[in-house]
């Protein structure tokens, strides 16, 4: 089975000719458990995100905030695996039939094997990995095999990218580029800024991929804000705090599909 990434293509294609952004969520595998994190997974598909971004939990996770190293912590002391990861990926996609990627920190998927890794994405129904602390230059092993895989590479910018690396990573990457909008780790803000806007303007002009925007986003009005200069909005520890403050599984997964329904509402109402 090849991978999914002309299914992410398609679906910010389509999301584009709509007129408005992607909604992507990200919740990390394994939290509150491996069923209960798949259950949670496809809640937030079915109740209108576009996309949604597996996290493979990891020990020393240097660009996650409070809220997700403490998801993180509690699936991997319940003995999560990267099997359990990738049939959380196989399950949400042949559930809903949307584009379903990995967020993963470098170290666990060289350690697992990056070809072996690509394949068994590939085989799950996975639409590609998103990267945070791979550096462009050292990507070439990964970028082989994932693009062997029919999976989609996906880069992380930040306000301090310089030109020149926006356009290195642009050339590079593939899906989208995830834009972190905010200097610092992920956690929801009062407000996401004009760093984010000023940071999308210049991925943009460093080259053709969609560019979506995450770290901050926890609200409709906010979701609609990034909405109106990005191809899709990101969203995180909102949906992780959500599950986290929930006395119970069952109204965890109503919250995730309350905030899902007014996130979606969100991308698609224009602010100005």
């Amino acid at each position: 089975m090849s991978g999914n990434i002309e299914l992410l293509e398609d679906t910010l294609a389509r999301t584009r000719e709509e007129g408005r952004a992607a909604l992507i969520a990200y919740l990390p595998a394994g939290f509150p458990t491996v069923d209960g994190s798949i259950e949670a997974i496809k809640a937030v598909l079915d109740a209108g995100a576009d996309i949604v971004e597996v996290g493979l939990p990891h020990s020393d996770p240097v660009l996650d905030g409070p809220v997700i190293q403490t998801a993180d912590d509690i699936a991997l002391r319940g003995g999560l695996k990267i099997a359990d990861v990738l049939r959380t990926v196989r399950e949400a996609h042949q559930a809903t039939g949307k584009p379903v990627l990995v967020m993963t920190y470098w170290n666990p998927v060289d350690r697992y094997g990056v070809d072996r890794f690509a394949q068994e994405l590939a085989d799950a129904g996975g639409a590609g990995c998103i990267l945070p602390d791979l550096p462009v230059q050292e990507a070439d092993p990964w970028r082989e095999h994932a693009a062997k895989h029919g999976l989609a590479t996906v880069f992380v910018v930040a306000p301090s990218s310089r030109d020149a690396r926006l356009a290195e990573i642009t050339a590079a990457g593939s899906g989208f580029v995830y834009a972190a909008s905010l200097m610092g780790v992920t956690g929801t803000r009062d407000s996401v800024g004009e760093q984010a806007r000023a940071l999308v303007e210049r991925t943009r002009a460093a080259g053709p991929l969609p560019v979506c925007v995450g770290i901050g986003v926890s609200d409709a009005a906010q979701a609609a804000e990034v909405a109106e200069f990005a191809d899709g909005v990101i969203v995180g520890s909102a949906f992780v705090k959500r599950l986290l403050d929930a006395p119970d599984a069952a109204a965890g997964l109503d919250a995730v599909r309350a905030l899902t329904a007014e996130l979606a509402g969100g991308v698609r109402r224009r602010t100005g």
